[in-house]
């Protein structure tokens, strides 16, 4: 995703006594009143063409861009024990995760999950800013998918600002036309996939295919569609700078130990451009050729020389940019780099930032989210595969029928997590000589399908006069027996009523 587009080259004559005053890097925070907040909400849609630009976090942006979107769309297509091994099937209520499978009754690990990615995200801001924004987010791995598709076909920056101010003809129709098409084309791929998270998706790629589709389905599926394009397409920074919540609570979750895109004003500045024959140090210059490619090729339109702003998502393609032009000037690279406001400050090297980022605030971060962690794991290691709910049959709360016996009649429903077919033995006990039965067969045993659930109506009995009129309590115990695992017990309390 580079193009051969020549860099700017910083050839002019300018002092360092016309170079631009630098401002001290401070963090923009949401809301503020700074004349830069103040440019960039009246230059909400302004279009920004971003340069193309190789380097080294270039390229760690392809590969995320890969990485990423292998998993997305290959993971709904991995077959486990003959069923999808990722799915959430909302209809059916059940949520497949490789081996394992969960019911609305584990909503509490969904729960604990979103807030181990709270603690996640907290101790990442913490050590890196918005690093997850400049990789890894779906906007910015959909926006770098769509902005190679645009420079290969309407070409790199200067060709784009080109062609959209020509007027209309038929090679901008042609170019226009052919980037939309694709861009729809993945926009469509891309919600299909999603949709295929919570509906199978072999099933659903028939139905597409035979136009069988279910008004849901293709109500979500152009839904995501439509949101992939305009966002990737259209929205691209807007999102960044102006809807996404992240952006707006960055500031407080960072300091001058966190490890962001900085620019190195103590060595920048004052700012100027020049021949590459002159020694700048000579004449009072810092390294900062004032060249513009750092803002030319952010992807949001910052500035970083102002210092790190909410809008920055942390891509690097701005150290990329000015370690290329450092080169040309045959000056030292780093001129911005990832590292800390302090390192700038007080002229810390890099193993000592490094050593700084372990601070108070990171290790209890990390030790709060090593414990959720590690008993979120231990949970759903030790948990049982069998559920038993007891519901008691409210239209007659004992009775006493032919043979000498007073029974209740009770509702159990099972829930079977495991990917094995299991058989049940229910037994009873808290009253003398009690038994138990289920209504249908009579039997003291239920079979269960693999990761499916069952309502079985029982009964349970006792002789009569074994014990007073009134409620007392009893224990449902319920043993299941699977094919390739070790019994698993279940015990349930309820109660059970003696007629007068």
């Amino acid at each position: 995703m580079s193009s051969n587009e020549p860099p700017v080259k910083p050839d002019n004559e300018q002092t360092a006594q016309e170079a631009p005053a630098w401002r001290p890097p401070t963090v923009r925070k949401a809301g503020g009143t700074s004349p830069q907040v103040e440019k960039a909400l009246s230059e909400v849609r302004t279009k920004i063409y971003p340069r193309s630009v190789s380097g080294i976090f270039a390229r760690w942006r392809i590969i995320m861009v890969f990485v990423t979107q292998l998993i997305f769309y290959g993971l709904p297509w991995l077959q486990w024990n003959g069923r999808q091994a990722v799915l959430f099937d909302l209809a059916a209520r059940k949520f497949y995760l490789f081996g394992m499978v969960l019911w609305p009754q584990d909503v509490i690990y969904l729960a604990v999950l979103l807030v181990i990615s709270a603690f996640a995200l907290f101790l990442f801001t913490a050590m890196a800013g918005r690093l997850f924004c400049g990789y890894a987010c779906p906007q910015t791995v959909y926006t770098e998918i769509f902005m190679w598709v645009e420079r290969r076909i309407e070409g790199d920056r200067l060709a784009r600002i080109r062609l959209d101010e020509q007027p209309w003809n038929a090679r901008k129709i042609r170019l226009k036309a052919t980037k939309h098409i694709i861009w729809i084309l993945i926009a469509w791929w891309t919600g299909s996939t999603f949709i295929g998270y919570f509906a199978p998706i072999r099933e659903l790629g028939m139905g597409l295919l035979t136009l069988s589709l279910g008004p849901w389905q293709w109500f979500w599926m152009v839904f995501y569609a439509f949101a992939t394009w305009g966002n990737a397409g259209f929205m691209r920074e807007a999102v960044c700078k102006y809807m996404c919540p992240y952006a707006r609570f960055q500031s407080v979750m960072v300091d001058d130990d966190t490890f962001v895109v900085t620019y190195d004003h103590v060595r920048g500045e004052p700012r100027g451009g020049r021949s590459r024959r002159i020694d700048h140090k000579e004449a009072g210059m810092g390294d900062c050729v004032d060249c513009s490619l750092c803002v030319q090729v952010c992807p949001t339109g910052i500035d970083i020389r102002d210092g790190l702003q909410y809008m920055c998502i942390g891509c690097g393609a701005c150290v990329d940019a000015c370690d290329t032009v450092m080169d040309k000037m045959n000056y030292e690279r780093g001129l911005i780099r990832y590292t800390s406001g302090r390192a700038i400050t007080d002229g810390m090297t890099q193993s000592q930032v490094r050593k700084r980022m372990l601070r108070p605030r990171v290790l209890i971060y990390s030790a709060v989210l090593a414990l959720i962690a590690i008993t979120f794991v231990v949970s759903l290691a030790t948990r049982t595969t069998l559920r038993m709910d007891i519901i008691r049959d409210r239209g007659a709360l004992g009775r006493e029928v032919p043979g000498g016996m007073i029974e209740n009649v009770y509702r159990l429903q099972f829930m079977n997590a495991s990917e094995s077919p299991l058989t049940i033995r229910l037994s009873a006990s808290g009253v003398p000589q009690v038994t138990v039965v289920t209504v249908d067969q009579g039997e003291s045993t239920v079979q269960v399908d693999a990761a499916s659930n069952k309502m079985v109506p029982v009964v349970v009995r006792m002789p009569v006069g074994q014990a007073d009129p009134g409620l007392h309590d009893i224990e449902l115990t319920a043993v299941a027996s699977y094919q390739e695992a070790a019994d698993t017990t279940v015990v349930e309390r309820s109660s059970f009523f003696v007629p007068k």
